[in-house]
């Protein structure tokens, strides 16, 4: 059964992904189960869930053959990509489809959970 994460994204990086300027969310590691949909956590100020977004793909290659195939939808710079896999061998990105915002932002208990997850939080 396909499952859902609870991923916690800064405000400036939720709002590229829900603008569609941002297709892909680059992680350092990647859920193992077969996860079909991302539950987005906006960090501080808003501290709300208030959007989810579909997982067409995981990518796992070196960071820069990943930035090479993603940079043109990546909704980042290069230095912060480096900076994020710094000493990395193995770079992580969830391809995003279709992104339905929240027309009420829940809050985390609303998904049993106490505080914002640091990697990600499966949900069903």
């Amino acid at each position: 059964m396909k499952k859902s994460i609870i991923i916690s994204i800064n405000p400036e990086h939720v709002e590229n992904i829900i603008s569609g300027i941002k297709k892909f969310e680059y992680r350092t590691k990647a859920a193992k189960n077969d996860v079909n949909k991302i539950i987005i956590y906006e960090t501080t100020p808003i501290k709300r869930i208030v959007a989810e977004a579909e997982i067409i793909e995981v990518l796992m290659m070196n960071p820069e053959e990943l930035w090479n195939e993603t940079k043109d939808q990546s909704g980042i710079t290069k230095k912060f990509f480096d900076s994020y896999f710094k000493g990395r061998d193995i770079a992580y990105a969830y391809k995003l489809g279709e992104v339905k915002r929240y027309e009420e932002p829940k809050t985390l208990q609303e998904f049993g959970l106490k505080c914002a997850p640091q990697s990600f939080v499966y949900i069903q």
